[in-house]
């Protein structure tokens, strides 16, 4: 399948070819089926894979879908920034409009520190606590006691564009220990319909280490989630807890590092997402 459409390959959140989430791209998409694309992004083996299936360069205007590989998702952020890129390195930098299964994205490109950034804006957020019998569920599918949780964050369900449980950790040390039941927690999700587990630290208001169990798209982990980082914009806000600008550190235990600059587009609820990204090399 894949030698019959051209994929590009980036990672999203970095400038390192080193760090970062990768993503597929392809920016034409027009002509394939739900199933192809699906096929495709299987094949490519990353968390996700963006599909360019309808455009207006004039406009600077596309119609974007995402599928994990073993799913299709209603919006992904670390491909919507490295798909943002690619764009911008072919047509210049300035706004780019998607439109996605979640709503429209706008993404602006600019040059920034002599590489290319790309900045999304999710669609509005919201948050609520989580249910205690998935919180109990969910707790046991990581094997996390509730003494290991934060107190000052509580459990919630936010929404970026997609849905995810948040988890604070009580320190460092818990986040980096993550060895969770996958099919327990796949299952779990698959039920109440989160499309990863947000688990983060607080190392101060403008820093957030995290980690994103992503099961029920094929995947362990995610090394950088921008969805889930969007949605943690609205959680803080919904907590009124901390900065309206601050950074998440994504993909450290994985040996990805990541970064995602994060601010809370108040008051509409909708959170910008910035990051760079840069080609892989490919065989």
């Amino acid at each position: 399948m894949t030698s019959t459409v051209e994929i590009l390959r980036y990672t999203a959140f970095t400038h390192d070819p080193e760090g970062g989430n990768p993503a597929g791209i392809v920016l034409d998409a027009a002509g394939l089926s739900d199933a192809e694309m699906l096929a495709v992004a299987a094949e490519v083996g990353y968390s996700e894979t963006a599909f360019v299936t309808a455009r207006d360069d004039e406009r600077r205007a596309f119609r974007v879908r995402y599928f994990a590989p073993s799913a299709e998702v209603a919006f992904c952020g670390h491909a919507t920034i490295a798909t943002s890129v690619v764009l911008a390195e072919r047509l210049g930098t300035g706004r780019l409009a998607f439109d996605t299964n979640a709503g429209e994205i706008v993404v602006d490109t600019e040059i920034a520190d002599d590489a290319l950034r790309a900045t999304l804006t999710s669609v509005p957020t919201r948050s609520r606590p989580v249910a205690e019998d998935a919180l109990e569920e969910a707790l046991a599918a990581l094997g996390w006691s509730r003494e290991e949780l934060d107190p000052a964050f509580p459990p919630h369900v936010a929404f970026g564009g997609v849905e995810h449980l948040v988890l604070a950790a009580s320190s460092r040390e818990r986040l980096a220990g993550l060895d969770y039941d996958y099919e327990r927690l796949k299952a779990l999700m698959t039920r109440e319909g989160w499309t990863t587990v947000n688990l983060f630290w607080r190392e101060s208001d403008e820093r957030f280490h995290a980690r994103n169990p992503f099961p029920v798209g094929g995947v362990v982990e995610d090394p950088a989630t921008g969805a889930a980082a969007a949605a943690f914009g609205g959680y803080l806000r919904v907590l009124g807890n901390g900065s309206p600008e601050f950074t998440v550190i994504q993909g450290v235990d994985m040996g990805r590092p990541s970064t995602l600059k994060v601010s809370i587009a108040s008051p509409d609820g909708r959170s910008r997402v910035s990051g760079g990204a840069v080609a892989l090399e490919t065989a």
